[in-house]
């Protein structure tokens, strides 16, 4: 049986980590952005452990841990992962020891993952639990509209990714997630007010 990964309580809960969830075209990758841009030095991205190869263009330790499917799967017997997934037979993952190096450092990490990812970390059974958004689009008519004018996406492709937000939005007004707060992204500039007052001002 391979040892646990330990985990340092006192920097995860002097920092508690930020779960930011939604379906793809919400609007996170901007928000993030503008919220990273704005306070440099407050927060840090949780970066993923893979075991697909790297694209081109692509740098270990940056855009993902490329790690060989050998050393994933030590680690998921490690318990070394808060969540991990399996995509198109490569393996996701985000390691406790990413999320603590930020922590440790005075910083909030960001994770932006799945629902799936979101219902991992949430029961958890040793990480201490962060705070969880979801950003929602207003409606499903309204995020048809967004991903069709990125013209980047086949059809099929679309309609994947319009399938995945109805489940992903009908688990966020579910009851049984997780989320602290739902931020509606009707205008970006209101939803990313309401972001930021939520991931600055910690709860008493």
């Amino acid at each position: 049986m391979a040892p646990t990964v330990s985990v340092d309580e006192a920097a995860l809960k002097a920092n508690v980590p930020i779960v930011i969830s939604g379906p793809s075209g919400a609007g996170k990758s901007t928000i993030l952005k503008r919220l990273f841009e704005e306070f440099p030095d407050k927060f840090g991205f949780s970066i993923s452990h893979t075991t697909r190869s790297p694209r081109a263009g692509e740098e270990n330790g940056r855009e993902y841990h490329f790690v060989s499917k050998e050393d994933f799967l030590d680690l998921v017997d490690k318990k070394g992962f808060i969540e991990h997934a399996q995509f198109g037979g490569n393996h996701y993952g985000t390691s406790i020891k990413t999320v603590e190096e930020i922590a440790e450092k005075g910083k909030i990490c960001i994770l932006d993952i799945e629902m799936e990812g979101v219902k991992q970390v949430a029961n958890h059974p040793t990480f201490p639990r962060p705070r969880f958004l979801f950003l929602s689009p207003p409606s499903m008519d309204i995020l048809e509209q967004r991903l069709r004018s990125r013209a980047t996406d086949k059809e099929e492709a679309i309609q994947k990714r319009l399938n995945q937000a109805k489940v992903e939005m009908e688990f966020a007004e579910s009851g049984e997630a997780p989320h602290d707060k739902v931020v509606v992204n009707d205008d970006l500039d209101k939803a990313y007010r309401e972001v930021r007052r939520f991931i600055i001002e910690k709860p008493a």
